[in-house]
């Protein structure tokens, strides 16, 4: 049970280079879903999404398209990435642009007290650069080139040429804090998770850590350094703030204390971005590291990392057109194990959908609301006796949010999912052993068809709450069909079995209409 504290989540900031696809919605959705869950739970929860805007990529990408880097990202955030948070129906309460004044000014005003604080220094490096990473790669990075970049050495996740770069700039005294992290990851195990990122990150940490180049002065699309106007702040240190100047920090104490820190839900492929540097940082600054960073596993096609560069990059809509918002959601929480790399399909989409939505919870929904009409009128009788299986379907609502909680807490949303998912097999189960359609056809059966339809609707109104996170536009649909009191939304899913409503209830169309076909 919460106890009424800030929870305060967030997604990566993504770059603006490109539109997104379905592995940037799927992160945007996992936030998404733990942000209403602990909404519903009682929790000061906030919700931070938003773009990345500055660095070389950007800077190229508008060159190539004749467009400043400000009108290249002021189109793609208007066109393509705000209305992302529409196709998948997101809750979030702030999006933040690393373009905007609060962010740049208190960027400078965190490198400053770095700065004045004996952390940042001068100096040269020279190294291999992926623009497409916006970083400078190891050699255990690279790969040598095949087919037109023979020859060359390019990035493995990008498969890119990297460029050879030397240049003279402003360093982070990051390997000062080296042992910190060390004491950090193992005082604080669950501080990075799943366990194999954490395990990255004190791999790589135990490996030695280099002082972190944060400025460039090749190029001038980025932040200012505050004293040295000549160089610009390195995108990622740039990026990473956004955490905290989108929460108060430098302009509002009070709110940044409420909110501060974050649950930060990333991609693993940044984890060492969130899980060693930006710690350090915070740790250099003097301010709290973050509740917890969480890393999950890449979306497979065809075996491959979602990747536009690759074309293996689906568009939401392309899923959402045709499925719909809340089948998307539910999709990519349920099927992939959250930490873990999953493979998408849209066979196993189509089937899920069919199976689980239109045949499962829908079906259910649509059978429930149909025999209170028929039987009863539309009114939700008032019950009987109860007997050991309507017993068995309360017990089984008690336990499932209960569990589904503990699996939230643990960030395991597909866990949670299943469950809930309990208690729509359950229903279905125990409407098929009830038969309340022969019940109905006994005058002296008729109590008991009135205890059967009574359990059935509250366990329906039990699965909206719980599903409400996952599905808010058809839990809306029903809740409203089962008369449900106020919205949804505003039921504690932490109680979710002590729902209340009214006395009738109302038509529900199909939550999950058949899809007969489907293509790409």
């Amino acid at each position: 049970m919460s106890d009424g504290s800030s929870f305060y989540i967030t997604t990566p900031i993504f770059y603006v280079n490109d539109v997104p696809h379905i592995g940037h919605a799927y992160t945007e959705v996992a936030a998404d879903v733990l942000a209403r869950w602990h909404r519903q739970r009682g929790d000061d929860t906030w919700f931070l999404t938003g773009t990345d805007e500055h660095g070389q990529k950007i800077l190229r990408t508008a060159t190539a398209n004749s467009v400043t880097p400000q009108e290249w990202a002021d189109k793609l955030v208007e066109e393509a990435w705000k209305p992302l948070l529409e196709t998948i129906d997101l809750s979030n309460d702030d999006f933040i642009r690393t373009t905007e004044p609060r962010h740049e000014e208190n960027v400078q005003k965190f490198l400053q007290r770095l700065y004045d604080a004996g952390f940042i220094y001068t100096g040269e490096y020279e190294g291999y650069y992926c623009v497409g990473c916006e970083e400078y790669k190891q050699p255990s990075e690279l790969l040598d080139g095949e087919g037109e970049y023979v020859g060359l050495k390019v990035c493995a996740i990008h498969s890119k040429p990297v460029e050879l770069l030397n240049e003279k700039n402003y360093f982070f005294k990051m390997s000062a804090f080296a042992e910190r992290l060390l004491a950090l990851y193992e005082e604080r195990p669950d501080f990075v998770q799943p366990e194999s990122a954490r395990n990255e990150a004190v791999s790589f940490v135990r490996q030695g850590l280099a002082d972190l180049s944060i400025s460039r002065s090749s190029f001038d699309w980025g932040v200012k350094v505050p004293w040295d106007d000549s160089h610009v702040v390195y995108v990622w240190f740039d990026a990473l703030l956004n955490y905290i100047t989108a929460a108060g920090y430098g302009q509002d104490d009070e709110v940044f204390s409420d909110r501060w820190p974050a649950t930060h839900i990333i991609g693993k492929d940044i984890l060492r971005f969130h899980a060693v540097i930006w710690p350090a940082m915070l740790m250099a600054a003097g301010l709290d590291v973050p509740h917890r960073v969480f890393g999950h596993g890449w979306l497979l096609v065809g075996g491959e990392k979602m990747s536009k560069s690759k074309l293996t990059g689906i568009a939401p809509t392309q899923i959402t057109d045709t499925f719909g918002s809340d089948a998307f959601r539910y999709y990519f929480m349920r099927a992939i194990s959250f930490g873990q790399d999953g493979s998408f399909s849209w066979e196993d989409l189509s089937a899920r959908y069919t199976a689980e939505l239109a045949n499962g919870f829908g079906n259910l929904a649509s059978r429930v609301i149909a025999m209170v009409a028929r039987y009863c009128d539309g009114v939700i009788p008032v019950p009987g006796e109860f007997g050991e299986s309507d017993e068995t379907i309360r017990a089984i609502e008690r336990t499932v949010t209960d569990t589904a909680s503990i699996a939230i807490d643990r960030l395991a949303i597909h866990e949670a999912i299943t469950a809930v998912w309990e208690l729509v097999d359950s229903l279905n189960g125990y409407i098929t052993e009830q038969e309340p359609w022969v019940l109905a056809k006994d005058p002296d059966k008729r109590a008991r068809l009135e205890t059967v339809l009574f359990t059935a609707v509250r366990g329906l109104g039990t699965l909206a709450v719980l599903l409400s996170p996952v599905l808010p536009k058809a839990t809306e649909r029903l809740w409203t069909a089962l008369g449900g009191v106020g919205t949804v939304q505003s039921q504690r899913i932490d109680r979710a079995w002590e729902w209340s409503g009214e006395s009738s209830v109302a038509p529900l169309e199909a939550l999950f209409p058949r899809i007969e076909s489907t293509s790409e």
